[in-house]
């Protein structure tokens, strides 16, 4: 005879579980994999397409539902998946986090070998030698931060520390604004840069292709800013190439 399974538990696999414990008192939610980053960044808005169920627990792996009388004492009511869902702490199993770590990994390194060069060559390297670079250097990923905000961390270590030489790669721009305004603004804005290759007042507006630090397009584009309502929505700054990976160099 099939043993009964209690009213209050449901079996569930292959879920992502987040947990928030409040009131001294654990309450799980299940979720479908992936999802739950995608709703907290608001790239998924629909609760049903990141709940698999609408069940709180307070043992997922058990499958132990979460009574009402605890759901009312701790949060003050029972619809309560939002809060878990926001608040709570996302459950990573080993395989998942180790999965989840060679990813950023991965990312990361890829980041970083579009961003820097050889400095002899001014040639990007290939990821792998990147990879092995970050080794040397002792380079830890960061799983709470994304792998952008740590790229540029990873290329600091990377020059302090490994016995790679990178240099940033140089960033090609092109600024245009009207005539009046280039001759006005031409001197400190050349002065950004490391190279000038075009410089063209023809016509009615004014072109400059520059080679200039990374660094240098937040000023560049600061400037443009505050110069907006002179420039009248006319003064633009676009990144053309990576400097040291075209062909030219």
């Amino acid at each position: 005879m099939p043993i009964q399974q209690p009213s209050n538990q449901i079996k569930l696999t292959n879920v992502s579980i987040v947990r928030l414990k409040k009131g001294g008192k654990r309450f799980e939610a299940t979720c479908y994999k992936n999802k739950v980053q995608e709703w907290r960044n608001g790239v998924e808005t629909n609760l049903d397409d990141v709940l698999q169920i609408s069940n709180v627990f307070v043992n997922v792996s058990k499958g132990q539902v979460a009574p009402t009388e605890d759901l009312k004492k701790a949060f003050g009511k029972t619809e309560v998946d939002e809060i878990i869902l926001k608040k709570g702490e996302l459950q990573v199993g080993e395989k998942e986090r180790e999965h989840a770590l060679n990813n950023l990994w991965k990312e990361i390194a890829t980041q970083v070998s579009e961003k820097v060069v050889d400095p002899t060559t001014q040639r990007p390297y290939p990821v792998g030698m990147i990879e092995k670079a970050m080794h040397e250097a002792g380079f830890s990923v960061k799983t709470g931060k994304s792998s952008k905000s740590q790229v540029l961390e990873c290329i600091k270590l990377l020059q302090e520390k490994s016995t790679l030489p990178i240099q940033r790669a140089r960033m090609r721009v092109r600024i245009t604004m009207p005539i009046k305004d280039g001759k006005r603004l031409k001197e400190q804005i050349h002065g950004s840069a490391e190279k000038v290759e075009e410089d063209d007042m023809a016509g009615d507006e004014w072109e400059t292709i520059l080679i200039i630090d990374p660094g240098q397009f937040r000023v560049l584009n600061e400037l443009l800013s505050s110069e907006s309502s002179a420039l009248k929505g006319k003064g633009k700054i676009e990144t053309l190439t990576m400097a040291g990976a075209s062909s030219d160099l």
